[in-house]
């Protein structure tokens, strides 16, 4: 008898489900790398030959973006350079310099690709106060779910991202933050919270990042009725944080802005207005950048 293929089923059963689990895995670890790992918390991702911008003309354009960042978005003087984050296999299209409607604003004109403008604090930002921001859209991703993993695009959002204490974490967490490192060099952020442009989540709900619970989406505009006008929107980053992850947030580590729509393969435009994110304590201009 032939000792091995007597095995063969329940061999090839564990080995199918070896296979299911290491698949969802490094899924898993792929969307938190273009979600956190890569642009929020690493400061080495890894790139290609398509994501190194070695050109003049294309750092000429990264030089005059920074510029229009710097000017549109303020943030406590501890932050660093705004830079383009650009995801391998991924699409970029990138940030335009554009006025809208009479405001000054940053353009995304999405087609089936991610395009990620982040800035990190070092150190990490303690006590953040008011994240005041601006967006506007002419459309939504066309059966975009926020709740399903494969089709988690939005229009406009804002992501920041936290230190805490990775001791309260659940085995899964780690072992994500664990392929993180392996692909990126850098851990998982210990808690990221987005704020979203939703095309069915009710304004306010709290959604969960379908792959992990250390991403956690607050809506603040959902729908379709206030498509092509600006939306201005104060939020209490603590507030948010503590409604969303049930505890005080840690240091700061990074912001971004983040338009997507690589999972629908839509085609929009989006528009990122002025942003000011703001100490706890009282700031005066000299403290901005």
């Amino acid at each position: 008898m032939n000792h091995d293929a007597s095995r063969s089923p329940e061999k090839h059963r564990k080995g199918a489900v070896f296979a299911r689990g290491g698949a969802v895995a490094v899924a898993a670890a792929a969307t938190l790398v273009v979600l956190t790992g890569g642009l929020l918390g690493c400061a080495h991702a890894p790139a290609d030959d398509a994501t190194m911008v070695s050109d003049a003309p294309a750092t000429k354009h990264s030089e005059v973006l920074g510029a229009a960042a710097r000017a549109l978005f303020q943030t406590p003087v501890a932050g660093g350079e705004w830079q383009v984050m650009r995801m391998p296999g991924k699409t970029y299209e990138p940030f335009e310099s554009v006025s809208r409607v009479g405001r000054p604003a940053l353009q995304v004109s999405a087609r089936r690709s991610v395009s990620v403008l982040r800035q990190r604090f070092e150190p990490g930002l303690d006590g953040v106060g008011a994240l005041d921001f601006s967006w506007m859209v002419e459309a939504l991703p066309h059966g975009a779910d926020l709740k399903r993993a494969d089709a988690t695009d939005a229009p406009v959002r804002i992501l920041l991202a936290f230190e805490g204490d990775r001791s309260r974490w659940s085995p899964a967490a780690h072992r994500l933050s664990e392929l993180s490192r392996l692909i990126t060099g850098e851990p998982l952020p210990y808690a990221t919270l987005s704020y979203v442009w939703s095309r069915d989540d009710a304004p306010e709900s709290v959604v969960f990042n379908p792959r992990t619970d250390r991403i956690r989406k607050v809506v603040v505009d959902s729908g379709k009725q206030y498509l092509g006008q600006w939306r201005d929107h104060t939020r209490d980053v603590r507030a948010d944080f503590i409604r969303a992850f049930g505890e005080e947030p840690g240091p700061m580590t990074a912001v971004a802005v983040m338009t997507d729509t690589d999972n629908t393969g839509t085609r929009l435009r989006a528009w990122y207005g002025a942003m000011r994110l703001s100490a706890a304590r009282s700031v005066g201009t000299s403290d901005m950048r």
